[in-house]
């Protein structure tokens, strides 16, 4: 089923809110106390690969950008998606125009070609690995 523009401007905006609503809820001392954490290694031990994405976030939003890479690069492109895409789709809006539309289905046609989609998993592996090596 293809996403429809309006329908892909609504889901990222409300993703994008519950991206910067989860980073407040994270900061909360109570919910820091308990540290909510990842699912997937309460339940196997192991960091999942996305492990430790909210904190990198945090550290991007703080200025810390080498910091943030070491801990979970994925946070980089989360925080750059959190901070670029509500502009673009603002300016979208207000022009009545279609340029990130037009952006996401081009990215998307070039993500599912057989050998960047292989690279792309093959980087999501490692930085699985990673997180394994650093017990994130």
């Amino acid at each position: 089923m293809e996403m429809k523009r309006n329908k892909l401007y609504i889901f990222l905006l409300i993703a994008i809110a519950f991206g910067y609503a989860w980073l407040v809820f994270s900061n909360v001392t109570f919910f820091k106390e308990k540290h909510i954490g990842c699912l997937f290694k309460k339940v196997t031990t192991y960091p999942c690969p996305s492990c430790g994405t909210t904190r990198s976030v945090q550290l991007v939003f703080n200025g810390e950008f080498f910091s943030s890479l070491l801990l979970n690069p994925f946070g980089i492109l989360v925080a750059t998606i959190m901070l670029v895409v509500p502009f673009w789709i603002g300016i979208d809006l207000i022009k009545k125009s279609d340029s990130f539309f037009k952006f996401y289905k081009a990215s998307e046609r070039f993500i599912s070609k057989k050998p960047i989609a292989i690279l792309l998993f093959l980087l999501v592996i490692l930085n699985w690995y990673w997180n394994i090596k650093k017990n994130i």
